[in-house]
């Protein structure tokens, strides 16, 4: 049986997971006109302080990942990687 992968970005002493959800507000924050104030609240951070270092912490091919091919892109990184082998259970 395999296990999901997640994918976490650590800001301060915080780890914020990457999944669809985070990855469209990231990806909004991109394209649109939106303040680091207004992303750390969409993220619940608690400041831009936090939406600043997460934006600088994120790769950027995490950034540019529309949300709807996370999971196998993450499978491909993984594959890249080599370490998209499934462990024993």
């Amino acid at each position: 049986m395999s296990e999901e992968v997640v994918f976490v970005v650590k800001v301060g002493e915080k780890e914020v997971e990457i999944n669809e959800n985070t990855l469209a507000v990231l990806r909004e924050y991109l394209k649109a006109p939106m303040s680091l104030d207004e992303l750390a609240r969409k993220l619940g951070l608690e400041s831009w302080e936090e939406a600043y270092e997460l934006i600088k912490a994120v790769p950027a091919w995490v950034l540019w990942t529309p949300p709807s091919l996370w999971k196998s892109r993450v499978k491909w990184y993984l594959q890249k990687q080599g370490g998209a082998h499934e462990r024993p259970g």
